[in-house]
């Protein structure tokens, strides 16, 4: 029953800024990891950032130091802080869960939501 919705997508010029976020519901355990996945049309789903629970971060190098992951433990909300938009950015933005079960692993993907960055 666990469900991911991202929202905060849409048309930015060059140069902006978008928050996106993830509201994560369901049986969900206070250890996991969460993170931003973009993918755009005829290529490969790319990862953007990760964080754990305690809030350790792992960033693309292609983001070069733009975006910003963050995460509420207590609301199990994700954020993605994206500052200095090129078209390159351009693509469909997903929010991913991982949390093990005893010895299984579960891996969760919300519906994404379309950032366009264009003049």
């Amino acid at each position: 029953q666990v469900q991911l919705v991202e929202s905060g997508g849409g048309l930015v010029q060059p140069g902006g800024s978008l928050r996106l976020s993830c509201a994560a519901s369901g049986s969900i355990p206070s250890i996991n990891d969460m993170g931003w996945y973009r993918q755009a049309p005829g290529k490969e789903r790319d990862m953007v950032a990760r964080i754990t629970s305690s809030g350790t971060t792992n960033y693309s190098d292609s983001m070069k130091g733009r975006f910003t992951i963050s995460r509420d433990n207590a609301k199990n909300t994700l954020y993605l802080q994206m500052n200095s938009l090129k078209p390159e950015d351009t693509a469909v933005y997903y929010c991913n869960l991982e949390f093990f079960r005893g010895w299984t692993k579960y891996n969760y993907w919300g519906q994404g939501t379309q950032v366009t960055v264009s003049s």
